[in-house]
């Protein structure tokens, strides 16, 4: 297995160099000149004042350079682990963008494990009880939360909890850095997420797993008089795992891209907000770490998930 690892991290190598080629042309390519916006307004500098501040701006974030010379600058600070300068706020954009990672781990974490223990349970539960009351109640309630857009779920959270009940916060982040001041601020921005995430990997769950109970092994184990709990848990759920894992790892992947738009109807300050905040101030530095954090994210969600099936399925052998 670590020679199938090694492989596939080489194979990543060109693979993440040509996204970075297009990730920073896309940002180059963005209209608006960031420089520009840096430009204070309602000064009396004169015209010459204002194209040496210019140039000494474009100096000091290297955007005077050719678009070759400015890649290959910023690749080479990446790969060392500087992402520059952010043109908006003046501060490194490695020691700016820790908090709000770290804040994005906590929701996604969260979110994360809440919703595969409850689609597992309502999965099986569903899959094990089909046609019937549960069931039924179950496909109606995942096609309305499927269909409904995530940020009007968080609309709704916001309107009930935080305007009517006023239980709970309806954004911003803790004023103290206390176990209960997080939990009331990260409930309803959770929530959200997990109702976003929770129809569709239920679904999965509960797909995989009739597919599972009508394969002949389960019949033989229940021939053989094994308990009915042992059969769905230690029989047909570890074979419905497989699929689940895919969709698992896709879903973990979509709550980092997708809860940039949590974010932002919470006021969160995560990394999803921060993107969208830099893409309107055209911060280049800002975009581009975010960019790759994300693409870099992906690949090696793949990675993890072809290991992952070797681990659920034993039948399932890595190449060399």
């Amino acid at each position: 297995m670590l020679r199938y690892i090694v492989k596939r991290i080489i194979n990543l190598i060109p693979v993440a160099l040509i996204i970075s080629i297009l990730l920073f042309a896309f940002s180059k390519a963005m209209p608006g000149d960031p420089i520009q916006a840096m430009m204070p307004t309602g000064t009396r500098m004169t015209k010459a004042q204002q194209e040496e501040l210019y140039q000494t701006l474009s100096e000091r974030y290297g955007l005077d350079k050719p678009l070759p010379e400015q890649y290959v600058r910023w690749l080479g600070r990446t790969l060392k682990g500087d992402f520059g300068e952010s043109i908006r706020v003046r501060r490194d954009v490695r020691e700016y963008l820790r908090e709000p990672l770290k804040n994005t781990i906590y929701l996604n974490l969260g979110s994360t494990i809440i919703s595969f223990i409850l689609s597992v349970l309502i999965g099986i539960r569903s899959a094990t009880h089909r046609g019937g009351v549960f069931d039924r109640t179950f496909q109606t309630l995942t096609l309305i939360g499927m269909s409904i857009p995530v940020f009007f779920i968080g609309l709704i959270l916001i309107y009930i909890f935080a305007f009517k009940l006023k239980w709970l916060p309806a954004n911003g982040m803790p004023r103290e850095n206390t176990f209960g001041q997080w939990v009331r601020y990260l409930a309803l921005p959770t929530i959200t997420l997990t109702i976003g995430s929770l129809a569709g990997l239920s679904r999965y769950v509960r797909n995989s797993m009739i597919d599972a109970l009508n394969q002949d092994y389960i019949r033989t184990a229940r021939s053989k008089g094994l308990k009915e709990k042992t059969v769905i848990y230690s029989h047909a759920f570890r074979n419905a795992l497989i699929p689940v894992v895919t969709a698992l790892t896709w879903a973990i992947l979509g709550m980092f891209s997708g809860s940039a738009i949590t974010e932002r109807i919470f006021s969160y300050r995560g990394i999803g907000n921060e993107l969208i905040t830099a893409v309107m101030a055209q911060d280049y530095n800002i975009i581009l770490a975010l960019s790759m954090f994300y693409a870099v994210l992906t690949l090696l969600g793949n990675l993890l998930m072809d290991i992952a099936y070797a681990l659920v399925d034993p039948r399932v052998k890595l190449d060399a």
